[in-house]
């Protein structure tokens, strides 16, 4: 059977959100609400989406990228804590 193609004023697919359709808009905004998450575009090396890629296997390798970033954000809110910790206690010795 061979399929037809969509004409050009056809209206842009619907995505499901539980058992109802929903425009991409709305699709995403559930997406932001549900899991705080916001939509970006982002240039990157190759040589770093490779190595996430590769490190991904079978899971999103986006979510390895979000994972390092907030690991990298987390990671300077922790050095900066424990210098400022390190300067009051000489100060107080």
């Amino acid at each position: 059977m061979k399929s037809k193609p969509l004409p050009a004023t056809s209206k842009p697919p619907r995505l499901r959100v539980g058992l109802k359709d929903v425009s991409r808009e709305q699709f995403s905004a559930a997406v932001n609400e549900r899991m705080g998450k916001q939509r970006v575009s982002i240039m990157l090396d190759g040589s770093i989406i490779a190595f996430f890629k590769a490190k991904a296997g079978e899971r999103g390798y986006q979510t390895l990228i979000n994972q390092a970033l907030y690991q990298a954000m987390t990671g300077e809110q922790i050095e900066s804590t424990l210098r400022r910790v390190i300067r009051e206690e000489l100060h107080t010795s």
